[in-house]
């Protein structure tokens, strides 16, 4: 007998037929005897449709008002699934984060973890009930409702498999696990049997959808054994995502290509170059609570600078605004922006003993005539930013190139 935490994704659960579906997936593994603990999204397209009824109210919604709203998705599929199980003879409770607890910090609509009373769930589980979360939501000491964000019901699941110290989390959605990269652009691209920590980690950063780049944080701190399956699919074993490299055969160079449209650009010109300029610029960025991505400082001759950073393009205006004050301040002369940018990444711990990765990458970029505007890398990975409309030529090239299409 097992402790598995199971989470399912919106589209798993996205009619009542669906959710019946994974009602009797649920009770198979309950048959054989292993204990429950299943997170659920809300249903498809109701997170969106909730955050549409809140801005025809308001144009910017409260963020806390916005966590009230937007958290109710999640306890209608909780409850629809408890029911769907009882009908498969099968004792169930549904719980919202704030009945478990799911203790938050305070950052409305994209909160983190702090800690998870387990106690109720445990003698739910002990009296033999399959126990449904509602995931994307905790509550923080005041007792408001707080949401983590988008892909938050991903990080819920593995931040209850942790705090049970589960066997196993299985993310169950859409896709049947891990690709080389998105099948609907390259349909060669190929099912990981599995993939690091550090890899997973890296592509979900790098745009990869699969899985929320909080919940494999969590996964590997805490050494969460994390398998990806689709709920669609009665067999497969998914992609299993370790802690370890897998000793038993030669390590492929690129494990992935990892891409991301959500892109934007921002360049403050004309900077004096001087100590504490860059604190200068990114502090005020970091006190908006908007995340910087790839950095680049060109040091001209003339005692000035051109800075250069990327954001998620949702928050390009906020940054762009915050850069607006910054410039009168450090006396730049002109901020500057460009949305219509992508990053494509190369991803694989095999960097770490195969040089020349870059230099391949960088060549067959250059040979389809694509201009790199930015580079950023580390131990395992070499990022690229991209005008957008070289995206899918570049993701099918690169993965061409590292023979990503053929089986190891």
């Amino acid at each position: 007998m097992a402790l598995i935490v199971q989470k399912y994704g919106g589209t798993s659960v996205g009619t009542t037929e669906r959710i019946k579906n994974v009602a009797k997936r649920i009770a198979r593994f309950k048959k054989e005897g292993h204990q429950l603990v299943v997170v659920v999204s809300a249903m498809t397209g109701e997170t969106n449709r909730l955050i549409g009824l809140a801005k025809e109210i308001q144009t910017t919604p409260d963020p806390r008002e916005l966590d009230v709203v937007v958290s109710t998705g999640e306890q209608v599929t909780i409850g629809l699934l408890s029911m769907a199980l009882m009908e498969q003879g099968v004792k169930a409770r549904s719980y919202t984060g704030q009945q478990v607890r799911i203790l938050t910090d305070n950052s409305h609509t994209k909160a983190r973890i702090l800690k998870i009373d387990e106690d109720s769930i445990r003698q739910d589980l002990d009296d033999g009930h399959v126990v449904v979360v509602a995931g994307f939501q905790g509550v923080d000491e005041a007792g408001n409702i707080t949401t983590l964000g988008r892909g938050g019901s991903d990080t819920t699941g593995v931040a209850l498999a942790a705090a049970l110290r589960a066997d196993e989390c299985q993310i169950y959605t859409d896709v049947d696990g891990v690709y080389t990269t998105d099948p609907r652009i390259v349909p060669e691209a190929r099912k990981l049997d599995r993939i690091t920590f550090e890899e997973m980690l890296e592509m979900a950063s790098l745009g990869s959808k699969v899985l929320q780049i909080r919940s494999v944080e969590f996964a590997g701190k805490y050494k969460v054994k994390l398998r990806v399956l689709s709920s669609f699919q009665e067999d497969g074993e998914g992609t299993l995502i370790t802690v370890e490299e897998d000793s038993s055969m030669e390590q492929p160079i690129i494990s992935g290509i990892a891409f991301n449209r959500d892109e934007a650009k921002l360049t403050v010109l004309g900077v004096p170059d001087r100590p504490g300029i860059a604190y200068q610029i990114l502090g005020p960025i970091a006190d908006a609570n908007l995340d910087v991505d790839m950095i680049i400082q060109n040091v001209g001759y003339d005692g000035t600078t051109d800075f250069s950073f990327t954001v998620n393009r949702s928050e390009f205006d906020n940054a762009r605004a915050v850069l607006e004050q910054v410039k009168t301040h450090i006396g730049a002369r002109e901020v500057v922006g460009d949305k219509s940018i992508c990053k494509v990444s190369a991803v694989g711990v095999g960097m770490r003993s195969h040089p020349g990765v870059a230099s391949r990458m960088f060549r067959t970029l250059a040979e389809e005539g694509i201009n790199i505007q930015m580079i950023s890398t580390s131990e395992i990975k070499i990022s690229v930013v991209l005008d957008e409309k070289y995206l899918e030529l570049a993701v099918r090239v690169l993965h061409k190139a590292f023979e990503l299409d053929q089986v190891s």
